[in-house]
């Protein structure tokens, strides 16, 4: 199943994408992240899309984020050995876990603004893991029993502020720099751990990313089993999962988007996030 949040008729709705189009399921303005915090599952999702009777053209709807207030964004940084080794670090032992605020998120389609404050801004193609269970010390074995799907996502950084201190904070949580979507496709559908996946990003056409899901030095399973190591997981939480080698802030010379450019992240099997970029509105 392939499930979007958006915006018809002024309304936020979640609808699950069929051959007659978006099935629009009510859930009284809950997004999809509210429906897993509820302990709706993927059975039950489906037998809610399957009584449906109202359908909505994917290009007649704005799409927000599946998840607009996720309990938790938890990314994983240096997952990719190769963007390792174009970045300042070495490669650790341990994930590089690192949280983003709800503010942050944006959603398919939506502009992302270039700060007033940097020119800095720079993509990072990712798959993005949905939780619909939780919990606290998950045995790597049954993590995975976690996952409710996964979605394109893009970890959009600002490099300058990124690297003003040795935390990552500032420069991972622009407003509306973390996009994700369209679609987030439940994980029934998909390889476990979403494993095996081509993984590409684009600006303005061109491929900047090519990678394959499979390449991850930490993979999801056990990314979900260190967290919990420590902080308790819940329904609703997402997961960036990091991103390969090809980012601009590696490239020499250093190349940035800019008003006007188009970036898109291509996952396959899960689905293409496109956003344009512009500068911040005075």
């Amino acid at each position: 199943m392939k499930i979007a949040s958006f915006l018809l008729d002024g309304q936020r709705r979640v609808g699950v994408l069929t051959e007659r189009g978006l099935a629009v399921i009510d859930t009284g303005g809950a997004d999809l992240g509210a429906l897993l915090r509820q302990g709706l599952d993927i059975a039950g999702l489906r037998q809610r899309a399957a009584a449906s009777q109202r359908f909505a053209d994917p290009a007649d709807v704005t799409f927000l984020p599946p998840a607009a207030e996720p309990p938790k964004v938890i990314c994983v940084g240096l997952n990719y050995a190769d963007h390792t080794k174009e970045s300042p670090y070495e490669q650790p032992d341990y994930p590089t876990l690192f949280l983003r605020a709800a503010t942050s998120l944006g959603a398919h389609g939506a502009a992302v603004e270039r700060p007033r404050a940097s020119e800095t801004l720079d993509w990072e193609g990712e798959m993005v893991v949905v939780l619909g269970k939780g919990g606290r010390h998950i045995p790597k074995d049954k993590a995975l029993d976690c996952v409710f799907g996964y979605a394109p996502g893009n970890e959009i950084s600002v490099r300058e502020y990124q690297f003003k201190s040795p935390q990552w904070t500032v420069g991972k949580n622009f407003d509306g720099t973390g996009t994700w979507g369209p679609y987030v496709v439940t994980s029934d559908e998909l390889p476990p751990g979403g494993k095996g996946l081509k993984l590409e990003t684009r600006l303005n056409g061109e491929v900047v990313q090519s990678a394959n899901t499979g390449d991850m030095l930490f993979d999801v399973a056990t990314v979900i089993a260190t967290v919990s190591e420590a902080i308790t997981l819940q329904a609703g939480d997402i997961i960036f999962s990091g991103t390969p080698a090809g980012v601009g802030f590696g490239r020499t010379p250093k190349r940035f988007m800019k008003h006007g450019d188009v970036v898109e992240v291509e996952i396959e099997r899960i689905g293409l996030l496109r956003n344009p970029i512009r500068d911040e509105q005075r």
